[in-house]
């Protein structure tokens, strides 16, 4: 082992991470407070409307997750994820600095006018870009930092392939404890003192994120881009195309593969057999692109085709998810907001599911996944699949809820507008919730990333932005097209959201709707998370993992003693975190494991 490798060793592990940790939890304060809070800064600022406020918030947050896919597919394919996440990083200070100054100035405000939105000339102009390019921004940075961090564990080492569960545990407490301050602190100031004074921080805030992430440069084990996945997908579909009439080998091993070098193979699998066609070297064809793909370049393409249905399952969650951020949101507003002489904010209502999370992700990691893995024998306790499943059920659960409660409120809403009930019976809808969102979140982050090819990983772990991109954007649709149904249908003939007046409104229905959609949901989530088959790494490479396992250690520690002695020890601390992990392991990675 060279110097250069020596130092490599040093890098990466939970040292690295802390910097990540340490910019999603100041990046998160802003972002989170400005999810719960942006309805009714468009409400009572911008003067748009309940529905078209409702509507905006989820087409902007759907826009930011959505645009994850961009961050993820330039640090995959031209910029490395640091970069990636930097430069998109300045993009979302600046958009908040732009709105921090228009909600300042009252001149930037529209007057209101009675219609569904009262934005228009340049005070529009001046809304809409900061509003998108904050949207560009964060979308840019979710789809590179969380690769970035995962990268700083290496998923063929048994030891950093369990810490490698617990950064995604990490990651999730780290934004919840930003998200906290946010939906308390800045939240509460931009409320109840000045929506720019709240603004304001969560500039600030990012800004020293975005500076702790760049300091943390000389310990990040970064990965340079490769082939555009973009380019492996057509190929492999055009190849699949031009050589469907051609017979199929009887055995896979006929197939083309380039064996040796330092690129990952992937094992062959049954499904989606059309595919395997782009692997069929004619006669008389050289082995080149654009005339026959690799078996592996083939897999990756089946890998993803068999996460689309993954991650079609989860986006009813997501719209669930929206109506907290929205509809839940207007609620508290109605409601009693006193606790003793203090006024609770409605938007801070969300800081119930947070607490949740804050005292669950320990618990999880140090107490269920160990006991878990007692019973399962799995190195995560349960699958990934299985976590999202569970995600799905609680989801449902909270729906359900959130529309008893409705009635409850509207019911003396109607009775006594008065005397509203406390704003603290949401909890129960919050609370299930964020505990359907502690297991399925992370579950298909790890999902995601450990399942994705090598050249593929920011993309592919964007897919859980993307799910909440389309689950906001889904939200969007349903609103419209359910006012549109039910208004024709009723006997009142107005739509269940309509108006200004939740009291005269019937939202409980459309939480019902959407907790019996959520049941729908699950039953076909099971079926593709038992249709799906896990990546296996091609048969040579794992008996070089396992068998060659001790001797490369042996090796490694002595040639680590001739040139570098303190650097083993520092290589091991980098790894020691806040894991779970057993001090042993049998050497097998967790993808090898079926998710039964």
């Amino acid at each position: 082992m060279g110097d250069q490798e020596v130092k490599e060793v040093q890098k990466g592990g939970f040292r690295a991470t802390t910097f990540l940790y340490v910019l999603t939890a100041l990046d998160n304060i802003g972002f989170v407070a400005n999810m719960v809070s942006f309805v009714l800064y468009f409400y009572t600022v911008m003067c748009f409307d309940l529905s078209s406020s409702a509507n905006t918030l989820t087409n902007f947050v759907g826009s930011a997750f959505l645009l994850s896919l961009v961050g993820g597919f330039i640090s995959d394919t031209y910029l490395n994820r640091l970069t990636t996440c930097l430069l998109f990083g300045s993009l979302e200070v600046l958009a908040l600095a732009v709105i921090t100054v228009q909600s300042a100035l009252d001149h930037l405000h529209p007057h209101a006018c009675g219609k569904s939105s009262c934005v228009k000339g340049g005070i529009a102009v001046m809304f809409y870009t900061s509003l998108y390019l904050l949207a560009l921004g964060i979308g840019g940075v979710k789809g590179s930092m969380t690769a970035l961090g995962a990268d700083q564990f290496d998923a063929k080492n048994p030891k950093e392939a369990k810490a490698l569960g617990s950064f995604f545990n990490w990651l999730l407490l780290s934004s919840t404890t930003g998200a906290l301050i946010g939906v308390t602190v800045v939240v509460w100031i931009s409320t109840q003192k000045a929506w720019h004074w709240g603004f304001m921080i969560s500039t600030i805030a990012s800004f020293i994120g975005f500076l702790t992430l760049a300091l943390g440069r000389p310990f990040y084990r970064i990965k340079t881009s490769s082939e555009a996945p973009l380019s492996t997908i057509v190929q492999v579909i055009v190849m699949a195309i031009k050589n469907r009439k051609l017979p199929l080998p009887e055995s896979h091993e006929d197939l083309y593969e380039v064996h040796g070098g330092s690129l990952e193979k992937i094992a062959h699998t049954n499904q989606m057999r059309f595919l395997d066609k782009a692997s069929i070297l004619q006669e008389n064809n050289e082995p080149q692109e654009w005339k026959v793909c690799t078996v592996t370049k083939v897999e990756e393409v089946k890998i993803l085709a068999r996460m689309l249905p993954i991650l079609a399952s989860t986006i009813i969650m997501n719209t669930c998810l929206a109506q907290l951020q929205t509809f839940s949101v207007q609620q508290g507003n109605v409601m009693n907001l006193k606790l003793g002489s203090f006024t609770v904010p409605s938007s801070s209502i969300p800081v119930i599911p947070l607490i949740f999370l804050s005292i669950l992700v320990p618990i999880y990691e140090f107490l269920f996944v160990p006991f878990a893995r007692k019973i399962t024998h799995h190195p995560s306790g349960i699958t990934h699949l299985q976590r999202v499943g569970v995600g799905l059920v609680l989801s449902a659960i909270s729906m359900a809820i959130a529309g008893v409660i409705e009635v409850k409120r509207r019911n003396q809403g109607r009775k006594d507008p008065l005397r509203p009930i406390s704003v603290f019976w949401l909890a129960f809808q919050y609370a299930t919730f964020g505990i359907a969102d502690m297991f399925t979140l992370v579950g298909l982050q790890e999902f995601f990333y450990r399942e994705a090819p090598e050249s593929m990983k920011s993309l592919s772990t964007s897919f859980s932005y993307l799910s909440l991109s389309l689950g906001f954007f889904l939200s969007t649709i349903f609103v419209n097209v359910v006012n549109a149904v039910t208004k024709r249908i009723t006997p009142s003939k107005q739509g269940w959201l309509h108006g200004l007046d939740l009291n005269q409104s019937n939202l409980n229905l459309f939480y019902w709707f959407l907790a019996i959609l959520s049941c729908l949901n699950f039953f076909n989530y099971v079926y593709w998370a038992s249709w799906y088959q896990y990546k296996a790494e091609d048969s040579n490479a794992k008996v070089n993992l396992k068998d060659g396992e001790g001797n490369h250690d042996e090796e490694e520690k002595k040639d680590m003693k001739a040139k570098a002695k303190e650097s083993s020890h520092t290589s091991e601390a980098n790894t020691e975190g806040p894991s779970s992990s057993d001090e042993t392991d049998d050497g097998r990675n967790s993808r090898e494991w079926k998710h039964g």
